[in-house]
């Protein structure tokens, strides 16, 4: 594992490690003391989502890509339970790669997932990657049989799908291909036959999926002009079901959290629908 280092952000010192060139691990606000350990604090809402810092810190999640804080201890209303479940027969949606938002054309710059204090661990982790790089591992890992469904052919056939030629493509190009995959194996595998073609996506992908630890919140460059990154629940072993996790919560911080004198944009947030759980926020409650 990386060494852990120094960042000097918002007048802080803060102990940072870079396990991926897409992520920025944050360990907390590095102690006076050599040595000694992280406190828990709330130190993304005290300190770096305080105004005067809050779009440096953006900017450095676009740039980045993912950006997890460890040792947050925060309660604040702003998050919402993640609903999705999965089954034994069938994939829920957020076991495949996706941006959250809605298909319109606007989507939350960010999407923060969150695995608060609780009694009971999280097993099942979260893969986070970049939105190419996912892709073209989507192909890479095709089977031949899949490959040569009549419904990719426009898609594949006499096309450059190398590696190189995907990072260059649009991000329209990359979600039409995308959707057609996608589409592809939810029909043609079953539930732990698309679960081991993810699997192998992960792989391919160089896919962050440390599994969670309490009190860890991961933001995710969900759209922007940085590195834009795709998500997904990920199964690393068989799925059984029947097994006991902690649960995480979620939010879209650019948008859910207004800077003083801004008002939600409610019309906006009501167009964000959630594929990680099937459901849409709701402008009447404020809540999923």
């Amino acid at each position: 594992m990386p060494t852990s280092s120094t960042l000097d952000f918002a007048g802080r010192l803060w102990r940072v490690r870079r396990p991926k060139p897409f992520v920025l691990v944050i360990e907390g606000e590095q102690p006076s003391e050599p040595g000694a350990a992280i406190v828990p604090s709330d130190y993304l809402h005290d300190i770096l989502l305080q105004p005067e810092w809050r779009e440096p810190f953006f900017q450095l999640a676009d740039a980045t890509g993912l950006v997890v804080c460890l040792n947050l201890d925060s309660q604040h209303e702003s998050y919402r339970d993640v609903r999705g479940r999965s089954s034994k027969g069938r994939l829920s949606q957020g076991e495949y790669y996706h941006h959250d938002g809605c298909s319109g054309p606007t989507k939350p710059r960010f999407v923060e997932i969150r695995c608060p204090y609780q009694p009971q661990t999280r097993s099942i982790a979260t893969a986070v990657a970049p939105h190419h790089a996912v892709v073209a591992a989507m192909v890479q890992a095709l089977p031949a049989e899949l490959a040569a469904a009549p419904a990719l052919q426009p898609l594949l056939q006499g096309q450059d799908l190398s590696g190189a030629a995907v990072q260059g493509m649009s991000y329209q190009a990359l979600d039409q291909l995308q959707g057609q995959i996608t589409r592809t194996v939810r029909r043609k595998l079953d539930a732990e036959g698309a679960r081991a073609y993810f699997r192998q996506v992960d792989q391919l992908a160089d896919a962050y999926f440390e599994p969670w630890q309490l009190g860890e919140s991961r933001i995710v460059s969900n759209a922007n002009a940085g590195v834009t990154m795709q998500h997904r629940r990920a199964y690393q072993e068989l799925h059984a079901g029947g097994v006991a996790n902690g649960h995480l919560v979620k939010r879209w911080p650019n948008e859910e959290l207004p800077l003083p004198g801004q008002a939600l944009d409610t019309a906006l947030l009501a167009s964000f629908c959630s594929e990680e759980d099937g459901t849409c926020w709701r402008a009447e409650t404020g809540r999923n």
